[in-house]
């Protein structure tokens, strides 16, 4: 509880002193009025004595009424002002102390409705606090997990070199390891940083018009090597004159991060599928797979940051790709989905506004 300074002792001072001479001219003003009419009426004469007399009574009645005005002034303050703005303050102290699971209670008293509001912007402060907590939370988790892995493969490759019989095939075995964890960990990085910038339009797109069925080519070709390598079969159904205004470099990432995925879950002698489709207003993109799918749990999770459906992390990657595609698709104001059964692959189906 607060200590009683002289700043507001003196305060409350003038303020009743303010409120005693406003209730002191008022009633006197009216009693004057009172007693003129009642003297022209009745025909009275007022001397000096009843003046004073009434002069005395009307003194005390105002220091009466003004003290009983004050007092009911300061219980509705209390009830009506300093009790929930004391709530408010401690949620809020909480708040800025770290604890964001506070809440504030409606407050059921008449005349509350401007209190409940601010109460229930508390709230939601506070519950968007909370989601943004747990996800620096998570992205510090995740981040710390997937650099853990890179760095541990590096420093036993880098261990392991410094053997002084190591052969000149197991020399350069350990240095392709090496390479590999730290191209791995630069990839994570440039994605983080790409998704950073993305998620805080500090990359604003560059929209111009091109033909998206050349982009998604060019972009497939560039996997020539991988789907020979692993004897993946290619089907293609891209339809002719497909115009779409966007920033191709962005989309660009979306159809290789979606092929890269495609070609990297589907197992040798599978096939995957590429097709443009296009109606008045769009342009349908689909990337199937014949890898080995996900179940319907996992594809509600697919397109946050650092999720993996692979929980054995078999498969290289670190969860960021999908999230870049959408956030990618987002700014695009286009559409992402997928459709995807366990053991029988996965379709991806981008819809992206038509020029």
């Amino acid at each position: 509880m607060r200590k009683p300074t002289i700043k507001g002792i003196l305060g409350s001072v003038s303020s009743f002193l303010l409120f005693f001479l406003t209730v002191g001219f008022i009633v006197s003003c009216c009693m004057m009025l009172f007693l003129s009419i009642l003297a022209d009426t009745m025909e009275l004469t007022l001397t000096t004595d009843n003046i004073a007399a009434a002069a005395k009574i009307t003194f005390w009645n105002v220091i009466l009424i003004t003290f009983l005005f004050k007092f009911a002034d300061y219980i509705r303050r209390k009830i009506m002002v300093e009790r929930p703005t004391k709530i408010i303050t401690e949620a809020t102290e909480k708040i800025m102390s770290g604890d964001f699971s506070v809440r504030i209670k409606p407050m059921q008293n008449s005349g509350m409705e401007g209190f409940n509001q601010i109460a229930e912007a508390i709230n939601k402060m506070a519950e968007e606090l909370g989601s943004v907590e747990t996800l620096r939370t998570d992205f510090i988790a995740n981040v710390s997990h997937e650099m853990k892995t890179p760095l541990a493969v590096m420093q036993n490759y880098g261990t392991l070199l410094q053997a002084p019989d190591l052969s000149d095939e197991k020399r350069i075995e350990y240095a392709k390891g090496i390479t590999d964890g730290s191209r791995r960990m630069a990839d994570m990085m440039t994605n983080i940083l790409k998704l950073n910038r993305l998620e805080n339009q500090q990359i604003y797109p560059e929209v111009s018009e091109f033909d998206l069925g050349e982009q998604i080519c060019e972009c497939l070709l560039q996997y020539e090597n991988v789907w020979e390598k692993a004897n993946i079969e290619i089907e293609t159904d891209i339809a002719e004159n497909v115009k779409v205004k966007a920033d191709a470099e962005l989309l660009g990432h979306v159809w290789n991060n979606l092929f890269s995925n495609a070609f990297k879950f589907t197992p040798s002698g599978g096939t995957v599928t590429v097709s443009l489709t296009a109606t008045d207003h769009h342009a349908i993109v689909k990337v199937t797979d014949t890898g080995c799918g996900m179940s319907s749990e996992v594809g509600t999770h697919i397109f946050e940051k650092f999720y993996q459906g692979d929980t054995s992390h078999s498969v290289q990657g670190n969860g960021l790709g999908l999230a870049l595609v959408k956030r990618v698709i987002d700014i695009m104001q286009g559409e992402i989905s997928v459709e995807s059964a366990v053991g029988k692959g996965s379709t991806f189906t981008v819809r992206i506004r038509r020029a």
